[in-house]
């Protein structure tokens, strides 16, 4: 079973390991019980959470405010929300 996705009614729960100031955007894989997503932001002023946001509203194709940080927003390690994804991303289909 994986730990790092859970459903809440209509709502995606996912605990994510990011990366900040990567090459590129992107899922890399499941990392213990969160899964693991490079940035490319730095963690300077919130631009990593904008990135991280931005990124997942594309993926999951929602709103921008479809995406919010429920804990984890000076770490690493987040807990997001993701309200009715309308999707999910290929890179996580196999692994979910």
């Amino acid at each position: 079973m994986n730990n790092w996705f859970e459903w809440h009614g209509d709502d995606l729960l996912l605990k994510l390991r990011i990366q900040p100031k990567a090459a590129k955007d992107g899922f890399v894989e499941p990392y213990g019980d969160l899964f693991k997503v490079r940035i490319t932001a730095p963690p300077v002023d919130g631009k990593a959470n904008k990135q991280l946001q931005r990124f997942l509203s594309n993926a999951f194709r929602v709103p921008l405010s479809h995406i919010s940080i429920t804990s984890g927003t000076h770490s690493r390690n987040k807990l997001i929300r993701i309200s009715k994804p309308q999707t999910i991303p290929s890179e996580l289909q196999g692994v979910a």
